[in-house]
């Protein structure tokens, strides 16, 4: 294990001077990806019709592609899952993954491409523990094994040659075998459907690992490790698991389990590194583990950022920036292109700049998720901070919140109503 271990950690540290190389130069790293981009996908259908062959540099490539949604998307993805080729990117897809539902209220189903899980989603796993070596130093995190609470995936109703499911089922079906090596619990587990009976079984298969690393969304994880802990009838995680050391986190506001999991882990101080991870492709990394809730946005992977200011939200044509010229503090709404056949399309999150070298953001909320009824912007992230506030002066739990704006009207001043 030792040997094996000693042999990835030195292969993830060489990726290290690339990653500083684009800590000072994304700008130019995104040029490369729209060319990269353009280049494979003017042989898609979606590139013949915008004639992607014939264009030059970003402004060419904005005036032309609309911004587009799922909705929008949707009748394509449907070509595609029926086992059409090259109708957005060249080639077959063979993989959707299952995200959260639609305005409609449904799944979504989001291509996957063989380009996509190589060059994205997997680089974005290596990438993350380069960055975590680079940040402890003489970390023993691949002496042991990652436990991942993943999701489950199954063979698609319409088109049996298609795999669908939750992303994270995908990329560890498909993971190489020395990544395999290196994870916990079997795939047959992992993948299990029913959570209940997947918490019990990956408990129970896992007690005498040599788990040094978490990675999942922080609500299933904490009932993990209280399940763990109950069945080896222990006080704390590290008499189970002693060399933990690493919590891998995304997909929600990691804030309000911090306490919880620094409970749960009393005997030993345990990292944490935020990733930013969807269905739609694998976009940053926490670089630097003393900067909570700031990723760096990593920008070799396929996937070409544009950023729409809030106020340009719901306009057919809204304005748009490239990376090149975002504003720190900004609330911006991410909008991407990939080489998955995703074109100028917007993945429903909002973002804020903390710093353009490296590129950092924060995650600030979601496109549908905020009220500017009289240009006050009120985005989830403040609204969460302002609750966080309120509940340390109350002493106080909240469980979920809602909000919505009360309009101007000739007998009073506009406002916000809350339920909490």
């Amino acid at each position: 294990m030792n040997l094996i271990s000693s042999v990835i950690t030195w292969a993830m540290r060489q990726r290290i001077a690339r990653l500083r190389e684009m800590r000072r130069n994304g700008a130019a790293f995104q040029e490369k990806q729209l060319s990269l981009l353009l280049t494979k996908g003017q042989h898609s259908e979606w590139g013949k019709k915008y004639k992607y062959k014939e264009v030059r540099n970003y402004q060419e490539f904005a005036s032309r592609t609309p911004v587009n949604t799922y909705e929008d998307f949707q009748p394509a993805f449907e070509r595609v899952m029926a086992g059409e080729q090259s109708v957005l990117w060249p080639g077959v897809i063979s993989m959707f993954s299952k995200s959260s539902g639609t305005t409609a209220g449904r799944s979504k189903f989001i291509p996957v491409s063989k380009d996509a899980l190589y060059n994205c989603h997997y680089q974005g796993g290596r990438d993350m523990i380069s960055l975590y070596l680079e940040n402890i130093e003489g970390s023993t995190v691949l002496n042991g094994k990652n436990l991942a609470v993943g999701g489950s995936m199954s063979r698609s109703l319409t088109n049996d040659k298609v795999m669908v499911g939750d992303v994270s089922a995908l990329i560890m079906s498909k993971l190489p075998s020395w990544a395999q090596f290196l994870r916990t619990p079997s795939l047959e587990i992992a993948l299990m459907s029913d959570w209940e009976s997947k918490i019990e079984k990956i408990a129970q298969s896992t007690l005498k690992e040599n788990v040094t690393s978490l990675s999942g969304v922080p609500t299933w994880t904490v009932v993990l490790l209280k399940k763990v802990v109950e069945m080896a009838g222990a006080k704390h995680i590290h008499e189970v698991w002693p060399n933990l050391e690493l919590f891998i986190h995304g997909a929600v506001n990691f804030d309000p389990y911090r306490e919880i999991f620094n409970t749960l882990t009393p005997a030993r101080k345990i990292n944490y590194l935020e990733t930013f991870n969807a269905s739609e492709g694998y976009f940053a990394i926490q670089d630097d583990i003393s900067l909570p809730n700031e990723m760096m946005l990593m920008l070799d992977y396929g996937i070409f950022y544009e950023f729409i200011p809030m106020e340009e939200i719901g306009r057919e044509y809204p304005n748009s920036v490239s990376i090149a010229d975002v504003e720190i503090g900004r609330n911006y709404a991410m909008a991407i292109s990939t080489n998955a056949g995703l074109w100028r399309y917007m993945i429903g999150d909002t973002v804020r700049f903390t710093s353009k070298n490296p590129y950092r953001i924060k995650i600030s909320g979601r496109t549908k998720q905020f009220i500017n009824a009289f240009g006050e912007e009120l985005i989830v992230e403040n609204a969460e901070a302002a609750l966080a506030v309120a509940c340390k002066e109350s002493n106080s739990k909240v469980v979920n919140f809602t909000a919505g704006p009360i309009y101007l009207n000739v007998e009073g001043k506009g406002a916000h109503q809350w339920l909490i």
